[in-house]
């Protein structure tokens, strides 16, 4: 049996892949270079190809908010996402398709559907993105990260699962590096692409935070702002006292992340679904700051149910630095009853999310043959 694999969001990909290697085999769809370096491979691209997943890069549009030139770009390229999509899937002739969002997505579900192969969908979100909605009537199954979500689509093709995460992120598997805790560890994250907002608040208090703190900070790697490498110029600039405290990396693989979430006391970054689920498996406090734009507010969501709970804190992005500093120290100063309310919250979420989805995919293919 054959699964071709799409969608925006990699983590619960790459963790559903994973499961499902063994007993399928898989191609997987999406995109191969990053957005703003068209030389350089996309992370997706590197991380699928390291399961030995065939990988196949779809050229296609992805709709923005302005209308620009890059607008009217991305608006050639549907036809062609489209005409792609079909020679892959003409080509590989997969038992079924199973997406998590995203523009690339939109294609490759469609042609899918047209051509008769079963179409399974991911959403990450409490409030789902528009090609998951648009998705929702040719789709067989969605499966769901959150209970709340299922007033948006068909009862009947539901199948709360709760949100994959990758084994890997769940135990020490690599250390990016060794860090001989003599202060409290905090884990800055912007996501998987970093944050530039993020990073230029750590800036205006990294001496403060460095004084009190042990600092792992993942800046992403974007090209147009280069903040690795100016933090890495300022690191250098640093007391040694502080300067020791200090790990900066662009990027962590999942086989790291276990370690770092191991050894941190706290996390301040962005709410997205892939933290939100993570800090629930580790029982992580946390700092939250939202994404101001990210669709339907879905990462200001996601920190209110936490922020709720009493497990994190919610800092808005355009506050003073100062006030983040602050925020850090209350949570550093009462991390014991912020973890004991993750007691409450674990309930609520199902933690074998990609077994769910597995077997829901083995039972479609079986009950066809």
């Amino acid at each position: 049996m054959k699964i071709a694999v799409t969608g925006g969001h990699l983590s619960p990909a790459l963790a559903v892949s994973e499961e499902l290697k063994a007993k399928a085999e898989i191609v997987f769809i999406g995109r191969k270079y990053d957005f703003d370096k068209s030389n350089a491979f996309s992370l997706e691209y590197r991380e699928i190809t390291k399961l030995g997943v065939l990988f196949y890069h779809l050229n296609t549009g992805r709709f923005t908010r302005i209308f620009n030139l890059a607008f009217l770009i991305n608006l050639i390229k549907v036809p062609i996402g489209f005409f792609q999509a079909l020679s892959i899937l003409l080509t590989e002739k997969p038992d079924l398709i199973l997406s998590f969002g995203g523009y690339i997505s939109f294609p490759v579900c469609s042609v899918g559907y047209l051509l008769g192969i079963p179409v399974f969908i991911h959403e990450q979100t409490v409030k789902p993105g528009l090609a998951n909605r648009l998705l929702a009537g040719p789709a067989k199954k969605i499966f769901l990260a959150f209970p709340q979500t299922k007033q948006y689509f068909p009862v009947n093709k539901v199948v709360v699962s709760g949100n994959p995460v990758r084994r890997q992120l769940l135990r020490v598997v690599r250390k990016p590096f060794e860090i001989n805790k003599t202060q409290p560890v905090i884990y800055i994250t912007g996501g998987s692409l970093g944050s530039h907002s993020i990073n230029q608040i750590i800036e205006k208090i990294i001496t403060k935070l460095l004084s009190e703190y042990i600092l792992i900070h993942q800046t992403g790697q974007s090209a147009k702002y280069r903040d690795w490498q100016k933090l890495l110029r300022i690191k250098a600039k640093l007391p040694s006292r502080l300067k020791k405290n200090y790990f900066l990396k662009r990027h962590f693989y999942s086989e790291e992340l276990g370690y770092i979430y191991s050894i941190s006391d706290l996390v301040v970054g962005r709410s997205g679904a892939n933290t939100f689920f993570e800090l629930i498996a580790w029982k992580k406090p946390a700092v939250l700051i939202p994404l101001p734009w990210s669709a339907n507010q879905e990462q200001l969501k996601h920190a209110e149910l936490l922020a709720g709970a009493g497990v994190a804190e919610i800092f808005p992005q355009n506050n003073p630095a100062d006030e983040l500093f602050s925020l850090i120290g209350k949570v550093q100063a009462n991390l014991k009853d912020y973890k004991k309310n993750y007691k409450k919250v674990e309930l609520l979420y199902e933690d074998n999310a990609a077994r769910i989805i597995v077997k829901t995919i083995l039972a479609q293919i079986t009950a066809k043959v």
